[in-house]
């Protein structure tokens, strides 16, 4: 019989704030990563430092934020009051300590739980923090949480606001970079949220006049757009909505300037009340799905005291706008009602184009409705999860124990599916993955170019229709089974190809997928470079030879043609903690159907000849590669 554990009083601990911090990030900022996905933590502490100078700006003190990004470094300078300078230390490292708890001081706040910059603190290998008021300044340094100085007050030329500058801790976020084109989006969401406001960032101004009317104007292409953006505004709520050629939603929502990316109580009654007012404007009962087919809206809504449903606030759980008043849904379609309902009486050509669009998706759903039976018949006889699809055990039970909901919803951010070809190449990432969160799904051969093609050909098609199932994605991302989808295949020409073929067929008939940085590219070493002392796995040329002068003489070099040459033992390194992916990015202004034709379409010799002239001559290579 083993020995028993033993539990008496000297198994309690009690942790102080910093500890409890860095021993559970998850549970004050997400998921970790490396900056490759736009939830992973580093965006989250950039955030939370921002917030707080939203707060400031919203209660009607500064119009300007400078932010600063250089050498995985970050600084954050606001204008607002400054936070109070006897409280300057405690702010940013007493946990449940600041103003936002007074609601008379921060009326409809982002951040609310009196965590966010301690977080910060505390995963941060440095950490500073100033506050300019009156004339007086004080400021105080930090490592890892821990203080290391704090000036007394003291005088200063320098505006009232606040100035805080933080180095991520390397050893919580392994090998993390800041991705230029998160950070962006991230800036241009407060600005669209806060017409007026200018965010200075890396030597560039960010500032929206128009609110959500200049986000969707900025993330549709105005061609594609079936009538002109309806943009209205009322008291704590803003919307923008236009109906577009592609399929699926796009939907984009915030609370109290916070972009909520997976939605909430809110965003649901947006999807609700935009479906009943048009069904009462047109006198038709449309279908939900055709009414909301290729809408492309954003909705921002102020509330006060709102609840999330985590610290990293990605998702509304308040049904209420404030104390007393109305249900979020009821709000939503109040306001919709008054004012949807005026805009379309109002623009007759705006109504007709409107209603032109979803009759064009209820007939396209008609015509697939036969042919969609009998394709989600075909997959439960294809018998998906054991021929095609290896799934993660986090599926095995969908309902989770309602004491594990927490640990659930935690890893089903973890959860990936590898979309792969071949057997070799899927049976060695098989063997080598998390059974816990991580899934695989093999495609036979290359697939179809779907480019110009109507959604019949995902049921026609047994790969596409079974990859489909397989995601969950059929009646849109709401129910999507993974958070993170990687595109594994060879790095070479025909593994290009055929990661160009899965890319076009998502950005065809599933771009949501895309827009909401959930496509991912698998990125492997090309050599591994050993001698009888140590194994350097090389992604580049560059660390090749970096790898070959750290070794010494004579080192083995070996040049991965294929994933399956890949064995599982080695696998397991490239694809777990050390993960490394390349999202796949829609840049703002990218038209998806003109990038799909270039790239996919019958144009040939344009392509070519473009490709050509954009290649060096290779003597000139070499030469820069030797030299």
């Amino acid at each position: 019989m083993a020995d028993e554990i033993k539990y008496d009083e000297s198994s309690i601990r009690t942790l102080d704030w910093r500890e409890h911090i860095r021993i559970r990030p998850g549970m004050y900022i997400g998921k970790l990563g490396d900056g490759s996905s736009a939830d992973d933590g580093i965006y989250v502490l950039l955030k939370e430092c921002i917030d707080n100078s939203i707060d400031e700006h919203m209660m009607g003190f500064g119009k300007r934020i400078d932010v600063f990004i250089a050498n995985g470094s970050v600084s954050v300078r606001d204008y607002g009051r400054g936070i109070p300078l006897g409280k300057l230390v405690d702010v940013v490292s007493k946990i449940n300590t600041g103003a936002k708890y007074d609601s008379k001081a921060f009326q409809k706040s982002v951040g609310l739980n009196g965590v966010g910059t301690k977080a910060v603190n505390a995963l941060s290998k440095q950490f500073k923090v100033a506050a300019f008021r009156e004339g007086k300044t004080r400021e105080a340094e930090f490592e890892r949480g821990v203080l290391l100085r704090e000036t007394k007050e003291a005088k200063t030329m320098e505006a009232d606001g606040t100035f805080m500058s933080f180095t991520p801790d390397d050893t919580v976020f392994r090998n993390y970079h800041f991705m230029q084109e998160y950070v962006e989006n991230q800036l241009w969401n407060y600005c669209f949220l806060n017409a007026g406001l200018t965010i200075h960032f890396n030597g560039r101004n960010y500032l929206s006049k128009n609110g959500l009317l200049d986000l969707l104007q900025r993330k549709t292409n105005v061609e594609a757009m079936r009538y002109p953006i309806i943009h209205l505004k009322g008291e704590d709520i803003e919307v923008a909505m236009t109906h577009t050629g592609d399929y699926g939603e796009d939907l984009y929502s915030f609370v109290n300037g916070q972009h909520t990316t997976q939605g909430g109580t809110h965003q649901g009654a947006f999807r609700e009340a935009v479906v009943k007012v048009l069904r009462e404007f047109f006198k038709k009962d449309y279908d939900a799905a055709d009414v909301r087919q290729s809408i492309c809206a954003a909705i921002a809504v102020r509330v006060q005291e709102p609840v999330f449903e985590s610290q990293t606030k990605t998702k509304l759980g308040s049904n209420v706008v404030y104390e007393g008043g109305p249900s979020m849904k009821s709000f939503v379609l109040d306001f919709l009602a008054k004012e949807l309902d005026n805009f379309l009486h109002k623009n007759p050509a705006v109504a007709e184009a409107l209603k032109k669009r979803i009759e064009q998706s209820e007939r396209e759903r008609k015509e697939l409705s036969g042919i969609r039976k009998l394709a989600n018949e075909r997959a439960k006889k294809a018998n998906l999860h054991n021929k095609k699809l290896r799934d993660c055990r986090i599926h095995f039970d969908e309902v989770p124990p309602a004491k594990n909901k927490e640990e659930y919803h935690s890893k089903q951010q973890e959860t990936t599916i590898f979309i792969t070809e071949g057997d070799s190449a899927s049976g060695s990432i098989t063997k080598s993955r998390n059974v816990e969160t991580q899934a695989v799904f093999s495609l036979r051969g290359k697939p179809l170019n779907c480019y110009g093609l109507t959604k019949k050909v995902v049921y026609e098609n047994e790969e596409f229709n079974l990859l489909q199932h397989a995601l969950n994605i059929e009646e849109g991302l709401d129910g999507l089974r993974y958070n993170n989808i990687v595109i594994a295949t060879d790095a070479d020409v025909d593994g290009m190809h055929i990661r160009l073929l899965i890319m076009t067929f998502f950005l065809q008939f599933f771009p949501d997928l895309v827009r909401n940085n959930h496509v991912y590219i698998l990125d492997t070493p090309l050599f591994r470079v050993r001698n009888k002392q140590k194994t350097i796995y090389c992604y580049t040329d560059e660390e090749r030879r970096r790898a070959i002068a750290e070794l010494g003489t004579k080192p083995e070099i070996t040049r991965f043609k294929g994933l399956g040459e890949i064995s599982p033992g080695e696998f397991a390194q490239f694809i777990g903690d050390d993960i490394r992916k390349e999202p796949v990015l829609l840049a703002q202004e990218a038209q998806i159907q003109k990038m799909l034709e270039y790239y996919m379409g019958k144009n040939t010799p344009q392509r070519q000849q473009d490709i050509i002239s954009g290649l060096r001559v290779e003597k000139d290579l070499v030469e820069e590669l030797v030299g």
